[in-house]
């Protein structure tokens, strides 16, 4: 997996990790600019909603995708 780029707040100590368009990653991660999802195995795309370059990669938790209800 390639390296993201980093961005940090040193008032708050929050930490942003963010990965460009072309970086080969596997997993789910969202538009830093509109927030639209993808659940990539090879090289992150432009936005194809508002073609921004820069994606955060979502939260992982093996509770993410509860069972719906038939």
């Amino acid at each position: 997996m390639g390296e993201g780029f980093e961005m940090t707040d040193a008032a708050s100590g929050d930490y942003v990790e963010f990965w460009a368009a072309g970086q080969v990653v596997t997993g789910e991660f969202h538009c830093s600019d509109c927030g639209y999802g993808v659940t990539i195995l090879r090289a992150l795309p432009l936005c194809p909603m508002c073609g921004c370059t820069s994606w955060e990669q979502s939260p992982w938790s093996p509770f993410t995708r509860a069972r719906q209800p038939l």
